[in-house]
């Protein structure tokens, strides 16, 4: 007796079609050039970014020579570190510290920008720049992500980093605030291009 076992048009296919093999790993060399190429543009424009600030807010922010190295602010992480603690970070590590201090940059470019449009309304200049900033260090976030999921590291979940922000601050405290971000930002600007070179060494395209 003979049985016959129809098969159908889908089972065939099933049945012809090759097996899937794993996909291939995502190689960290192309986000990590972009990431490079990024950094390595808005570096180009920090100093113009701190620089058109300070002009903006009058003495003692527009003197010549203008510096306060001992502002700092407890919500917004300081790019300075010494050589041999900045050289032995891994990769994960590194990475962490550079997405949370561009998460806070961004925040805090909001807020900065929020307190000149107050200040400084007729300064549209100065506005555009921190808002280009801000777009920037949000895209240099995402580049970041990028690295870490090509590397097979977590990203670190986004917090608000500001915290609770007080309102009633002084015209001269919001100046202040202002000074520091768009200092730091160029600071960590310039230790994200050299975190990214190392990066680039280790993992060539």
């Amino acid at each position: 007796m003979r049985v016959y076992v129809h098969v159908g048009p889908l089972c065939l296919l099933t049945l012809l079609l090759p097996p899937l093999s794993p996909a291939a790993p995502i190689s960290p060399a192309e986000p990590i050039n972009q990431a490079y190429s990024l950094a390595l543009y808005m570096q180009k424009n920090t100093s113009t970014l701190l620089q058109t600030y300070l002009q903006y807010q009058g003495s003692p922010f527009s003197d010549p020579g203008f510096s306060a190295p001992e502002l700092q602010l407890s919500s917004l992480p300081p790019a300075a570190v010494s050589f041999k603690t900045w050289h032995a970070l891994d990769d994960e590590e590194r990475l962490n510290r550079a997405q949370g201090a561009f998460l806070a940059l961004t925040q805090h470019l909001q807020l900065v920008g929020d307190d000149q449009n107050d200040l400084n309304p007729g300064s549209p200049i100065l506005l555009a720049q921190l808002g280009a900033a801000r777009l920037r260090a949000q895209g240099l976030l995402g580049n970041m992500a990028a690295i870490m999921i090509a590397l097979g590291l977590p990203i670190p979940p986004e917090e608000d980093t500001l915290g609770l922000v007080p309102f009633g601050a002084s015209a001269f405290e919001r100046k202040c605030r202002g000074y520091v971000v768009t200092r730091e930002y160029g600071h960590w600007t310039d230790r994200a291009v050299r975190d990214l070179a190392l990066l680039k060494a280790k993992y060539p395209a």
